[in-house]
C-alpha cells in the first residue's frame, strides 16, 4: 500500500496512506470527520474518467494511516498535507476539502503560502469558525460539542449511528440514503482511532480560521447545503464567502451535510466545471431573485 511519511517537529514519523488514480489535472481530496479518504468513492470513480488525477488520503488516526496519540491540531494536519504534496511533487493542484478538510486548506495557505495549489473547493467546510463566541454569535454553543464528546466517550457506535442520520439528512419523512449505505458509513467511522476521533472534534470545533482563510489567494469555490445540520451554512459557507476574496458560492438547496453522496452527480459536475474549465460557477451571479436559469442553484460572487 502507498504511504507518505510525515515528519512534524519532534514527533515520531507518521505514515499517511494515500491513493492516486487517473491522469490529468491533479486534484487532492481531503476527507471529513469521522470518515476516511474512502468517502470520495463516488467522485473518484467518475472524475478520473473526465481528465482528472484524483488523489485521496487518510488523515492521521483514520482509515489506513497510522494512529498516533497526538498531532491532531491543524498545524500538524496541514503539515501532513504538505508532506503529501511534496512527496508526489504535485504542481497546479486543486484542493477539495470537505467539512473538517476545509481547515487543512486554510492552515496550509496560512503556513505555506498555498505552494503548489492553483484552485480550492470548500465543500460543507467548517471554516471560518464553528464555535459560538462574543465575536462569533452565529456559532455553535460549546455545550453542543460537549454533548458530542460525552456521547463518544459513553457509547461511540450508538453516537455515530445517530450522528450519521443528521449527517445525511435522514428522518422519518426523508430517506436520503439506504440503510445499507448508513451501515457502511458507520463501519467506516468505527475504523478510526477513538483518540483521533475525539481530538479532531476538539480541533474543528475550537480552531478559529478567520485569519487563515483570508490567505487563500487562488480561485475558490464554496459549496454548502442549506439544510446542513452538522455545519450550519450561516456560520460556515456564508461567512467563508465573505472572507475569501473573489470566491464563488453555490448553495445546494435542501441538501444536508453529506452532499458528497446525496448530491453526488451535481457535485461532480460542479467540480469538473470549476477545476477543468476556465469558465464555471464563478461566472454566475445570484441576486436573490434569479439564478441564471439554473434550477435550485444559487450563485454568489463574494
Amino acid at each position: 500500500m502507498p504511504f507518505v511519511k510525515s515528519v512534524q517537529n519532534n514527533m515520531d514519523p507518521v505514515n499517511i496512506y494515500y491513493e492516486d488514480c487517473g491522469k490529468g489535472k491533479p486534484v487532492v481530496f481531503i476527507h471529513g470527520w469521522p470518515l476516511s479518504g474512502a468517502m470520495w468513492e463516488y467522485q473518484v470513480t467518475q472524475l478520473t474518467q473526465q481528465g482528472m488525477r484524483c488523489i485521496t488520503y487518510d488523515r492521521r488516526g483514520f482509515g489506513k494511516s497510522d494512529w498516533p496519540f497526538d498531532g491532531y491540531d491543524y498545524n500538524t494536519l496541514a503539515g501532513d498535507l504538505k508532506s503529501l504534496l511534496d512527496k508526489l511533487d504535485l504542481t497546479d493542484v486543486a484542493l477539495v476539502g470537505f467539512s473538517m478538510g476545509g481547515g487543512e486548506i486554510a492552515k496550509y495557505f496560512s503556513l505555506y503560502g498555498g505552494a503548489r495549489v492553483s484552485k480550492v473547493v470548500l465543500v460543507s467546510a467548517v471554516v471560518p469558525f464553528m464555535l459560538k463566541t462574543a465575536d462569533n454569535p452565529n456559532g455553535v454553543p460549546q455545550e453542543e460539542f460537549d454533548k458530542m464528546a460525552k456521547g463518544m466517550m459513553e457509547d461511540r457506535p450508538a453516537f455515530m449511528k445517530n450522528f450519521n442520520k443528521d449527517f445525511f439528512g435522514v428522518s422519518l419523512s426523508n430517506h436520503a440514503v439506504s440503510d445499507a449505505f448508513l451501515a457502511n458509513s458507520l463501519t467506516k467511522t468505527m475504523e478510526a482511532s477513538p483518540v483521533a476521533t475525539l481530538q479532531c472534534a476538539q480541533s474543528f470545533s475550537a480552531t478559529d480560521f478567520r485569519k487563515d482563510i483570508v490567505k487563500i489567494n487562488v480561485p475558490t469555490l464554496i459549496i454548502h447545503g442549506d439544510s446542513d445540520k452538522t455545519v450550519p451554512i450561516k456560520v460556515a459557507g456564508e461567512e467563508s464567502a465573505k472572507l475569501i476574496n473573489g470566491a464563488s458560492f453555490i448553495v445546494y438547496e435542501g441538501e444536508p451535510h453529506g452532499l458528497f453522496y446525496t448530491a453526488k452527480e451535481r457535485l461532480n459536475k460542479d467540480l469538473h466545471d470549476f477545476i477543468l474549465n476556465s469558465s464555471g460557477p464563478a461566472d454566475h451571479k445570484f441576486n436573490g431573485k434569479e439564478n441564471s436559469g439554473k434550477s435550485n442553484e444559487n450563485y454568489v460572487n463574494a
